[in-house]
């Protein structure tokens, strides 16, 4: 039965995560912020933006359910991204040119812990726990080819320029770039939603009756949930903010490159979906889990892009798009892993484990280059 009114906890949590927030804003400007008393705000920072994690995913959930898919999975996904997207941004002009290889890194992490490591860990606990899983293929194969366009002409092709020198576009370039990105996801959006909504539905006429039959919540319980959601997201992408400098002084203590922080912040803020993809899995839904992943990917790359370019136009900043010779090859593995793990429509453990196999390469690469 769906409560016409959400638990407590989910929305007392954001609650308390907003509050913790104010007072940080005092506390940074008190004696209190050294020594002891931070390390323990910053453990209690830490355990708000998990909680706040978990509410969101459980609005998220409520929400999806009124709305359906492919809508629901697409609502969390846009959600997520254009937050991350205004986080990324106040970075960069608070930063000027010292960020100009932020919108890289931080989309460059978000594709690797969606394709590798949110995929991985979908594909290998629900698996695990049902044996073989099916996919609608045409919504997956759809997925991954604008996924890997977008990769490749926004984090490759730099590269290979010749107008200006580095792994940098020219200004008309990244203009051109920019409405590359919109109109690939635009299309990816409309096919998604409109013209071929059925390729994005549960694979399999069990997978369809199990959540036709489900009792979906009223209109007005998903519309405040919806709300909270919002409220979650934000107090999430602002308490990885307001602990970012903590973790930047223990990478920094560790003597890791500052990249790890880029990864942390990036798993951090994808913490809500990661949780609503692998809950999907687990009970059998993996074409939702799919969506919800693949979609992440695609809304970081679409939306992002187009919004620092935007900034790097206005501003005349230099914007560092193209990877390493490093980072290009695991991007490159990961995609064509990916198109061939995911290319039969039925999955099993060996898949999830081969995606979190490279994941794991990643990070270890990542902390030691």
């Amino acid at each position: 039965m769906i409560r016409a009114f959400p638990p407590a906890w989910t929305w007392l949590t954001p609650l308390a995560g907003w509050l913790l927030l104010v007072s940080s804003l005092a506390i940074s400007h008190s004696a209190f912020d050294v020594g002891l008393g931070a390390v323990l705000f910053d453990v209690a920072l830490g355990a708000g933006l998990i909680a706040c994690v978990l509410a969101a995913v459980y609005h998220a959930e409520i929400v999806a359910h009124r709305v359906g898919e492919p809508f629901g999975t697409l609502i969390l996904a846009l959600a997520v991204t254009v937050i991350e997207v205004a986080l990324i941004v106040s970075l960069m002009l608070a930063g000027g040119e010292a960020t100009a290889p932020l919108a890289r890194d931080t989309v460059f992490a978000a594709v690797m812990i969606i394709l590798n490591g949110m995929v991985g860990v979908c594909l290998l606990a629900g698996s695990s726990k049902h044996g073989e899983q099916a996919f609608g293929l045409y919504g997956v194969n759809a997925s991954l080819a604008t996924l890997a366009a977008m990769s490749v002409i926004t984090l490759v092709l730099p590269n290979t320029t010749t107008s200006v020198a580095g792994p940098i576009y020219s200004a008309s370039q990244l203009l051109m770039i920019a409405a590359a990105s919109l109109v690939l996801y635009g299309a990816f959006v409309l096919v998604q939603t409109v013209r071929h909504r059925d390729y994005f539905l549960p694979a399999g006429p069990a997978a369809r009756d199990t959540e036709a039959h489900a009792e979906p919540p009223s209109w007005s319980a998903a519309a405040l949930s919806a709300v909270l959601l919002l409220v979650c997201l934000v107090a999430v992408v602002l308490l990885a903010k307001a602990l970012a400098p903590t973790v930047e002084a223990a990478v920094d203590a560790a003597g890791a490159p500052k990249t790890v922080v880029g990864v942390i912040i990036a798993v951090v803020v994808l913490l809500p979906e990661s949780l609503a993809a692998l809950q999907a899995a687990r009970a059998d839904r993996l074409q939702t889990s799919l969506n919800l992943a693949l979609g992440s990917a695609m809304a970081s790359i679409g939306l992002t892009i187009p919004a620092v370019a935007i900034v790097s136009l206005v501003t005349g900043w230099t914007l560092v798009l193209g990877l390493d010779l490093k980072a290009m090859v695991l991007l490159a593995l990961s995609l064509l892993v990916a198109t061939l793990s995911l290319g039969t429509g039925r999955t099993t453990v060996l898949q999830g484990t081969v995606h979190l196999v490279i994941f794991a390469v990643y990070l270890f690469t990542t902390v030691v280059p």
